[in-house]
């Protein structure tokens, strides 16, 4: 027995004398993640411009901080309708039976968070486990060392080890992590860890929530205005440099259109990222080695660079955010998830052509459509198959508490946010109460199915036809 088991044995006995907590504990400790967060802003955003290179505060504080203030808000404002019994219907013939749906607790979650969004992948996904009732243990991301350390240090001070545990560590770590029988398991990241994480959570049948990604692409119509889908599409892909998961990883449009596109991109990215402070740097030098071997792998098939900034940081920026055209499809940077500022244009003829290389592709965690032909919009919506979809604009609807987020097939499998993830972190557990008719034995229940067979059985069948 490793001290892993020993401490999941201490969480588990804690959960144990207190299964059904109240709503007013899991308002409290929703509200202590909040505090704790608030309390210490400032220093989150030092940490992870400590480990980025680069991250402007208000980027920090509008894709972390915000994003965990609004779970906290909508949980806190819904929670108490969430935990209310479900009631059923139930048939005539069962009388004054009663059925509902009781959502119940699961016990302790574990959770493996990544590094790109280090503090609000941890605790969203916690939020929700906690307002479900469970425990939490979180296992986030080496690669974000010192915010990961930090967070880890916060959680120590704002939450009891069996109420909130946290353990930090390298890959060893986690895949230790992983195999424990945790009641649920939610791991966000890449599809090929995503299946050790799978792998390692079917030793113990520990149901998993897997968010992952793959490729995200972007449709635009021939209908949509240039300027105000350049402008959005910069932003989705330079945000956090291109490091999340939900970043327009490629854009499809017709010929016709490429070269004003063009030119409407380099514009927008002038005006929202000239400032080499505004631009997120890559988490460490594998991130950096990753992106210039992909630029790499496609001029050497024949693309072309086109670069959005005509300010080059003189030396500021490690990497210079760029435009792919002329892409090969054999090119790297068309099959595998960028997560960076690197943006590849492929030209399509018309909307059926778009439908069509997306679906050739794995299903991707988001997909973007912009233009104002509405058949073309329903098409593509009805015709595709994603995770989540924003029309005429990007990320956005990751920011909706009432819409649950998460992948399909090969960029994840479950969902959470608001209620999707209540529900995820609960049990619902299916309840008959049975009754007779008026107080009455009298067809109550399995009375008229028991043995020995006769008139009444009969009329039983009769009816249920």
């Amino acid at each position: 027995m490793n001290r892993f088991t020993i401490q999941l044995d201490e969480i588990k006995a804690a959960y144990a004398a207190e299964p059904n907590p109240t709503l007013e504990v899991r308002l409290d400790r929703i509200a202590r993640i909040e505090k704790m967060i608030a309390a210490n802003e400032e220093k989150i955003c030092k940490a992870l411009i400590a480990d980025f290179g680069v991250r402007h505060p208000v980027e920090t504080r509008l894709a972390e901080c915000q994003m965990i203030y609004q779970a906290c808000k909508y949980t806190r404002k819904h929670l108490k309708e969430w935990m209310k019994p479900d009631q059923r219907e139930t048939p005539f013939h069962m009388g004054a039976s009663q059925a509902w749906v009781e959502s119940q607790s699961l016990g302790v979650v574990g959770i493996l968070s990544p590094w790109n969004y280090p503090v609000q992948l941890a605790l969203i996904p916690a939020i929700a486990a906690f307002a479900a009732g469970n425990r939490v243990w979180l296992k986030p991301s080496e690669r974000s060392l010192r915010t990961s350390g930090f967070i880890a240090s916060l959680i120590q001070e704002y939450f009891h080890p069996t109420e909130f545990c946290v353990t930090t560590g390298g890959p060893e770590v986690a895949e230790q992590f992983a195999a424990l029988p945790f009641n649920h398991l939610f791991f966000t990241g890449s599809g090929a860890i995503g299946k050790k994480v799978m792998r390692a959570a079917a030793e113990n049948l520990t149901p998993v929530t897997l968010e992952l990604g793959g490729t995200t692409p972007v449709i635009i119509d021939k209908s949509a205005k240039l300027e105000d889908a350049a402008a959005s599409i910069v932003y989705g892909k330079l945000l956090n440099g291109g490091q999340t998961c939900i970043a327009p990883d490629y854009v499809l449009l017709e010929p016709s259109i490429q070269e004003a596109f063009v030119k409407e991109l380099q514009a927008a990215a002038q005006i929202q990222f000239s400032k080499p402070e505004e631009l997120t740097g890559p988490i460490d030098g594998r991130q950096l080695e990753y992106w210039q071997h992909l630029v790499s792998d496609a001029l050497d098939r024949g693309a072309k660079v086109i670069p959005l900034l005509n300010n080059p940081g003189a030396g500021a920026r490690p990497f210079e955010p760029i435009a792919l055209i002329n892409v090969p499809q054999e090119a790297r940077v068309l099959h595998e998830e960028i997560f960076g500022p690197i943006l590849p244009i492929v030209t399509i003829p018309d909307t059926s052509a778009a439908i069509a290389y997306v679906n050739n592709k794995p299903n991707p965690l988001a997909l973007y459509w912009f233009g104002k032909d509405k058949k073309n919009m329903k098409r593509v919506l009805d015709e595709t198959r994603s995770g989540g979809v924003t029309v005429n604009d990007t990320l956005l609807h990751i920011a909706i508490e009432d819409l649950p987020f998460g992948g399909i097939g090969p960029s994840g499998m479950g969902s959470y946010h608001g209620k999707a993830g209540f529900d995820t972190f609960s049990h619902q557990k299916s309840i008959l109460e049975v009754r007779g008719f008026l107080g009455l034995s009298f067809l109550k229940g399995t009375i008229t199915a028991r043995p020995p067979y006769g008139k009444m059985t009969e009329w039983l069948l009769r009816y249920l036809n």
